[in-house]
C-alpha cells in the first residue's frame, strides 16, 4: 500500500478490475487504487479509460451502495469507451460464424 505511487496508471486499472472481478471491493487497496486513479486519470489513454468504464459500471451494478471514486467520472469514461472500436474475441467470431451457418440472423457485436 505504501508503494501505490509506483504503480503505472495501466497497472492500477488492471488491478482495480481484478479486485472487482473477485469481489474484493471492500479492501483498502481497492479504494486506494480507485482514488489514485483519479489523480492519474489524465494520464490514461482511451483504451485504459474504456476498461475503467467497464469496471465502474460493473461495480455500480454489483455493489450499488459502494462509493467508488471513479463513479463521478462515469460520463468521461463512457465517452472513451464509445470511441473504441469493438474487438471481438476469437470465441465471439467462432460463435458468430456458427450462428450464420445455422441460418440464425444476429448482430455480431453488441455496442452500447
Amino acid at each position: 500500500v505504501n508503494r501505490i505511487g509506483d504503480f503505472s496508471p495501466q497497472n492500477m486499472a488492471i488491478t482495480v478490475w481484478a479486485f472487482a472481478c473477485v469481489g474484493w471491493t471492500q479492501s483498502d487497496l481497492f479504494r486506494l487504487l480507485g482514488s489514485a486513479l483519479l489523480e492519474r486519470l489524465g494520464m490514461l489513454n482511451d483504451t485504459e479509460k474504456s476498461q475503467l468504464y467497464v469496471v465502474t459500471v460493473y461495480v455500480q451494478i454489483e455493489w450499488p451502495s459502494l462509493e467508488f471514486p471513479l463513479a463521478a467520472h462515469l460520463q468521461s469514461l463512457r465517452s472513451a469507451f464509445m470511441r473504441q472500436e469493438p474487438t471481438p474475441s476469437l470465441f465471439q467470431r467462432q460463435v458468430s460464424t456458427m450462428l450464420e451457418q445455422l441460418g440464425w440472423s444476429h448482430t455480431f457485436e453488441y455496442e452500447t
